[in-house]
């Protein structure tokens, strides 16, 4: 995409202009949406507001503004980098949005998009007991962004987000502080359980690495900026949900759950473990493959 930007900064002058251009931009080099927004008018607002430093849910009196000099230039910086390098849009700003609550984002960690903040709206009724929630497990946590939800919502929970690399347990980190979490969450370097010894958890949820080896090769380019470790698992996608399963017994509650997010891996899982009784959840606002099961279940099949 070649931009001539003298021309573009003489000829557009309105919030509403650029965000025309945008769209015109996205839909002729045809960019992908999926992390954070799902068409392209929804992008583009939040692309030319954000470089201009305004809530994307700004009064749309707004659009009609004139814009500075410096300003149209930020909007053609952050259009280029989504246009010709692909960069998904939370990249390019630093922030993306989960349960409706902000997080701290940059390519060390995978963007935040997991159905699961659904369960964690409704305290994952119907499968948690009556039982006070004392102690979580986000594993596999990324940004944080499973983990500092859960504790914004079980108030009186301690949470342990566990990821295998300090880069993203750095901006985990940044996201407990962000939310001013420090005396109840707490960020720990470990590949899955190894170092979690003697631990307990009501309740373990994960997000783990489940893309397959087709579907990852396959994934449009936005992907190729977010750290393959945390997407790719093996040929079937399940080499790290496997260990989950296999292993998640040993640090529940006798009463806890174990709450995971397969994707579209959930094909190869269900004809892998046909005799394991996880329960699919319907999701009433999008997604699939997620499964729970509760540790007396889980024990059963470890067995």
């Amino acid at each position: 995409m070649k931009i001539d930007q003298a021309s573009v900064c003489d000829e557009l002058h309105t919030l509403r202009d650029y965000i025309r251009w945008a769209l015109s931009a996205f839909h002729e080099h045809e960019v992908f949406f999926g992390h954070g927004t799902d068409n392209a008018w929804d992008e583009a607002v939040q692309l030319v507001f954000n470089a201009v430093h305004l809530p994307w849910d700004s009064h749309r009196e707004l659009l009609d503004a004139r814009l500075t000099m410096t300003e149209k230039r930020r909007i053609l910086h952050y259009l280029r980098q989504r246009v010709v390098d692909r960069k998904p849009l939370p990249y390019i700003t630093g922030e993306a949005w989960f349960m409706g609550l902000p997080f701290h984002v940059d390519e060390r960690v995978i963007i935040p998009r997991s159905p699961t903040a659904e369960l964690i709206s409704s305290e994952f009724s119907p499968w948690l007991s009556d039982t006070p929630i004392e102690h979580i497990l986000d594993l596999c946590t990324g940004s944080g962004c499973i983990g500092i939800a859960s504790a914004l919502v079980f108030e009186e929970a301690e949470v342990d987000l566990v990821d295998i690399s300090p880069d993203a347990l750095e901006v985990a980190e940044k996201n407990i502080a962000r939310h001013g979490l420090q005396d109840r969450v707490t960020a720990i370097q470990s590949d899955l359980f190894n170092e979690l010894t003697g631990r307990q958890y009501n309740l373990i949820i994960s997000n783990p690495p489940y893309v397959d080896a087709a579907d990852l090769a396959a994934m449009p380019a936005e992907y190729r900026h977010e750290p393959e470790l945390a997407l790719g698992s093996g040929d079937d996608g399940l080499d790290i949900t496997r260990r989950i399963l296999s292993e998640a017994a040993d640090y529940l509650t006798e009463d806890g759950l174990l709450v995971v997010e397969v994707g579209n891996s959930e094909v190869h899982l269900m004809e892998q473990f046909p005799e394991v009784p996880l329960i699919w959840v319907e999701l009433e606002q999008g997604g699939n493959g997620v499964f729970v099961i509760t540790a007396a279940e889980l024990r059963q099949y470890a067995k």
